[in-house]
């Protein structure tokens, strides 16, 4: 059960309940708000209710919790604000050269973030794997040479450390979306994170994902949609646009989409993008490479530098359009 004083002169008197109740609980502030989580519904929740408290059983995420929507700040940067953000670089880091190239190259062309990926989670064992530590360590020469902020996967809790200081957004992907010990862990840090669907989530279960953070009072959250396995093959994964307003309806928490991954195929990334523009997103994650022909991984859905160039304009240009 979560509770939420109406305001701070309540807290005490909230406290002071719960503590005679037979509920036991654990306090933490989110948004500059005082929440207390118990582990069962108080016996005397009725006289919480007369001093106005909020009591949900679940929502941290919701906009129940929260009307206004949720900023997160990653490295200057802002993600949930008036402006579209667009994270764009490799799938994966494979050289020193090839990460300063693109890091450079997207800059010039209007990303706000270098998104890359130095630890990768491939299907069979025998695919490139990344490059590691020295992955993370080339990703923040990259940043450092252009000013942009860093979002990379973190695939296992004991990689942390390598992160802590070099990475300013961690990316929790697809096959670790209930990876609840990986959640809880990150939930304690104020690091923010890029939280992606399972590929056979619903919704709710990802939104529970995130509830997993936000109780660990980590409120840096950016929902990421990359689209679910579905029948269709015409696409690498169906991505349904649908799932934007639903998460805007139900949560304050900015959302992202990812195109490069449904799409499975450079033809068909610039269509999803600009159709989640449209549903509302606050920001893209696009995958870049100086050279997909010969990328390590993921080699046909990653844009070359000139697609990215017009796949950026076109997404501002939609964007400034729609505010109007």
């Amino acid at each position: 059960m979560i509770v939420i004083p109406a305001s701070q002169r309540f807290e005490g008197k909230i406290r002071d309940l719960i503590l005679d109740s037979t509920s036991s609980f654990r306090e933490l502030t989110l948004y500059g708000k005082r929440i207390f989580l118990t582990d069962s519904v108080p016996e005397n929740q009725a006289e919480m209710v007369g001093m106005e408290a909020i009591l949900m059983e679940n929502g941290l995420y919701s906009r129940k919790m929260k009307a206004e929507r949720t900023t997160v700040e990653v490295g200057g940067v802002t993600v949930g604000g008036t402006g579209l953000v667009i994270a764009a670089g490799p799938c994966a880091v494979e050289s020193e050269d090839q990460i300063m190239e693109i890091a450079e190259s997207v800059r010039h062309l209007g990303a706000d973030m270098l998104r890359g990926g130095a630890f990768k989670p491939r299907t069979t064992p025998y695919s490139f794997q990344g490059l590691g530590k020295e992955g993370v360590k080339l990703l923040r020469r990259a940043s450092d040479a252009t000013g942009l902020p860093v979002v990379s996967e973190i695939m296992d809790i004991s990689d942390y450390p390598i992160f802590a200081d070099d990475v300013d957004m961690l990316q929790v992907g697809s096959r670790n979306s209930q990876n609840f010990s990986m959640l809880k862990f990150l939930g304690k840090t104020a690091k923010p994170v890029l939280l992606k669907n399972g590929m056979g989530n619903t919704v709710s279960e990802w939104l529970n994902s995130a509830e997993y953070l936000l109780s660990g009072g980590n409120g840096n959250v950016v929902m990421c949609y990359r689209g679910t396995r579905g029948f269709e093959d015409g696409t690498r994964f169906t991505m349904d646009i649908g799932v934007m307003p639903v998460l805007r309806d139900k949560t304050h928490l900015p959302v992202c989409a990812d195109p490069s991954h449904p799409a499975g195929n450079r033809a068909y990334v610039e269509s999803m993008a600009l159709a989640a523009v449209v549903s509302g997103v606050d920001m893209l994650e696009i995958e870049v490479h100086n050279d997909p022909a010969h990328a390590l991984s993921d080699a046909k859905q990653q844009l070359t530098v000139e697609e990215f160039a017009v796949l950026s304009k076109n997404a501002r240009k939609l964007r400034d359009s729609l505010q109007k």
